[in-house]
């Protein structure tokens, strides 16, 4: 690979700057750098994160210039390559071209909070973690930023059961704790080797490209993984490909044995085209051929909790390396929130594509929608003339085990009394919220718990309210073009504790309420706020049809990605092969000299 040695102009002084911000947005640091550009400078300006070594392993991203001022910036799980941003020490080069213009340094008022703006993400059950540190070059004559970023791990010494809780243990459960942890390192090793057994043997067995459809969260297809497979036996595809599905609740109470996993692997080594629901944690330490092309059509449109490595630090976030960076593409029903996943993945925006959701192809069909109308008013003939509350907030608690929802925040008394004669109200908890919802029995003629009700689309064609918190129905509802209601009783704890991926107020299109009684003065006075709806809608969607399966068919699997998605994508490549290329070892690590 051929070098392009950086031309040290630092004493030139061309360009001075100096960073006074510095800001964290979750994953995101934000530099704000005051910039004065003197004779003789060319514009426009690189900003790179330069290694001790002198290899960029980073360019940072302008997001805005005003006046002298640069507001740049770069997501440390992803600076562009879809892997965290190397271990190392950083120092931040401002170049035009192949030229070294400026160092820049960091203001005083920054240099007294330098050190507090350092961040740990811990992850991976909180037993491994990554660092970034802020300081300034060591023996430097000027306060010249240098940022280390370090991928550790804590001390594997460390008691992991609580002691009182292994004493509780039977020695039969202690037995099974220790062969879990010696058998599992040595399985993984043998099935990726018979993994890379099989790629070689299923190549030669099928002439037909083979698409493989998988959850690996649920024993039978569901949303938009489910609709792509129906859409292909619609249009008769499998005549054409070799379709197969797989499906397993890994995080059920049932494990798998060797032979399902023999069989697994085998489906998995034959896929030239793989699309999966969700988090897959075989892909976690599975490494995937590289000629498997594989898309991750998560199932939510855009709520507003972080997941992924939107939520690193946090309980339950991914390791630095996990299933999320094999992706090789990811859906989006809007180009405008493409950030969203790209951020929760740890990949590229320009790999995000706004195909629009699959699964809401026959949410939007009128047939389809009379159809279930119907259905549901023989289910629930109390709706029938009635105004229809739909309670459908999102769980509490970090993963399925722990899920839950504070009912007691419900005030059914309160409630049951601003229904009135008008209202009908369906409460349809999160799926992994077990415990029913506690209903009176002398509230049931108002009160319904449609819980069990399979598809709460569905329940949307019938629902003149929605009440929720901040779960991603949201999305799907806001097509019926109707109010909604925000109850969000701990929006400041949700927001410090599990987070958000953007501003929660902003971005609700209804009126949000704190307290149980601003929910129902704004059901009594009907204050839904219902003016936010049209902006939302044109801002989370590119399409308002049902024909997402078929652009996802069209662009995955036939191959016909739009040109503006293959030549970003193939700006990006030489973006990253650029930054290979650039050597600054000329420069002086260990002081500036003016």
């Amino acid at each position: 690979m051929t070098k392009t040695s950086m031309k040290n102009l630092l004493s030139e002084h061309r360009v001075d700057a100096v960073i006074s911000q510095i800001v964290w947005e979750r994953i995101i640091i934000h530099f704000t750098i005051k910039v004065r550009v003197t004779t003789g400078a060319n514009l426009p300006l690189q900003f790179y994160m330069v290694s001790a070594n002198g290899f960029a392993n980073a360019e940072l991203k302008v997001n805005e210039i005003r006046d002298d001022e640069y507001h740049v910036s770069i997501n440390v799980t992803n600076p562009g390559y879809c892997r965290c941003l190397q271990s190392g020490t950083y120092t931040i080069v401002i170049c035009h071209n192949d030229e070294a213009l400026c160092i820049p340094t960091v203001s005083l008022e920054l240099a007294k909070k330098l050190s507090s703006l350092s961040h740990m993400f811990l992850h991976s059950g909180q037993t491994m973690g990554y660092s970034v540190d802020f300081g300034f070059v060591e023996g430097d004559e000027d306060l010249h930023l240098q940022i280390r970023a370090q991928d550790m791990e804590r001390d594997r010494n460390e008691v992991r059961w609580n002691p009182l809780d292994k004493e509780q243990l039977s020695r039969k459960e202690k037995l099974r704790k220790v062969l879990h942890k010696w058998l599992l390192i040595p399985k993984r090793r043998l099935i990726q080797t018979y993994y890379r057994f099989r790629i070689h043997i299923e190549k030669l067995k099928h002439g037909k490209q083979t698409v493989l459809f998988m959850s690996e969260q649920n024993e039978t297809l569901k949303g938009n993984v489910r609709s792509v497979y129906e859409r292909m036996k619609q249009r008769n595809l499998d005549q054409k490909y070799r379709i197969l599905v797989s499906t397993r609740n890994m995080l059920g109470k049932g494990g798998y044995g060797i032979l399902n996993w023999l069989h697994f692997v085998s489906k998995v080594a034959s896929a030239d085209i793989l699309f999966v629901d969700d988090h897959c944690p075989f892909m976690d330490w599975l490494v995937l051929d590289k000629k498997t092309k594989v898309i991750q059509l998560w199932h939510a449109g855009a709520g507003y909790k972080s997941v992924g490595y939107s939520r690193w630090g946090h309980a339950g976030s991914p390791k630095a390396v996990c299933a999320h960076r094999q992706y090789d593409y990811g859906i989006t029903p809007s180009h405008n929130i493409a950030f969203f996943f790209s951020e929760q993945f740890g990949i590229n925006e320009e790999q995000i594509l706004p195909t629009g959701m699959p699964r809401m192809d026959l949410y939007l069909d009128e047939d389809h929608k009379q159809s279930v109308i119907k259905e549901l008013h023989e289910k629930y003939p109390q709706v029938v003339d009635k105004e229809v509350i739909l309670f459908a907030p999102t769980y509490r608690g970090n993963n399925r085990k722990t899920a839950h929802y504070p009912y007691q925040m419900i005030d059914f008394d309160e409630l049951y009394d601003a229904c009135g004669d008008e209202y009908i109200v369906l409460f349809k908890m999160h799926p992994w919220v077990s415990e029913a919802v506690p209903i009176p029995n002398q509230y049931k003629d108002r009160f319904i718990d449609a819980g069990r009700y399979p598809d709460i689309n569905d329940l949307y064609y019938i629902t003149d309210l929605l009440i929720t918190d901040y779960s991603s129905s949201v999305f799907e509802f806001s097509l019926m073009k109707k109010p909604m209601l925000f109850f969000a009783f701990d929006e400041f704890q949700y927001e410090y504790s599990r987070g958000f991926h953007r501003e929660y107020r902003p971005a609700c299109p209804g009126r949000v309420c704190n307290t149980f009684q601003e929910l129902l003065e704004a059901i009594r006075t009907k204050d839904f706020e219902f003016e936010k709806n049209e902006p939302y809608l044109a801002y989370h969607f590119d399409h308002f049809d049902s024909h997402a399966s078929d652009r996802v068919i069209e662009w995955f699997v036939e191959g016909q990605l739009p040109a503006e998605t293959e030549q970003a994508l193939k700006k990006i490549q030489e973006k990253n092969q650029r930054l290979l290329q650039l050597d600054f070892s000329g420069l002086n690590w260990r002081g500036i000299k003016k």
